[in-house]
């Protein structure tokens, strides 16, 4: 079961890598969430893919500063923001308790509250 879960992570993240690739070209795809998920996986799935990954210029480009030193661009924090944001909006809209959306609500509050001021902004490379 152990040797599964660690092929279905590499498998997770080879699938979220080229995503988050295709991210990088089409500006609807969230790229840093994805390689951010890519990453993650390869850490649970193997070492090997783990180091193959960050040391790669993809990673090194997109994920690296965050990583670090918790800092993004603008568009990187705007994308996620973004996005999140449309996810939670659908939840919104197809939940029925006013108690739902409300706590929604305050997950996207909480969630710029978070992006704008303990994550740093950096200028784009």
């Amino acid at each position: 079961m152990f040797h599964f879960l660690k092929w279905l992570y590499i498998v997770i993240g080879f699938i979220s890598l080229g995503f988050g690739i295709l991210g990088i070209i089409l500006p609807v795809v969230p790229t840093t969430p994805l390689l951010l998920l890519a990453s993650f996986c390869f850490m649970k799935g193997s070492e090997r893919f783990e180091r193959w990954f960050k040391g790669t210029s993809l990673y090194k480009k997109h994920l690296e500063s965050f990583v670090k030193e918790r800092a993004m661009t603008f568009k990187q924090k705007l994308t996620l923001l973004l996005f999140a944001d449309a996810m939670i909006v659908m939840a919104m809209i197809v939940a029925d308790s006013p108690l739902i959306r409300i706590m929604l609500f305050l997950v996207i509050v909480y969630k710029y509250y978070y992006f704008i001021f303990k994550i740093k902004t950096v200028p784009a490379v």
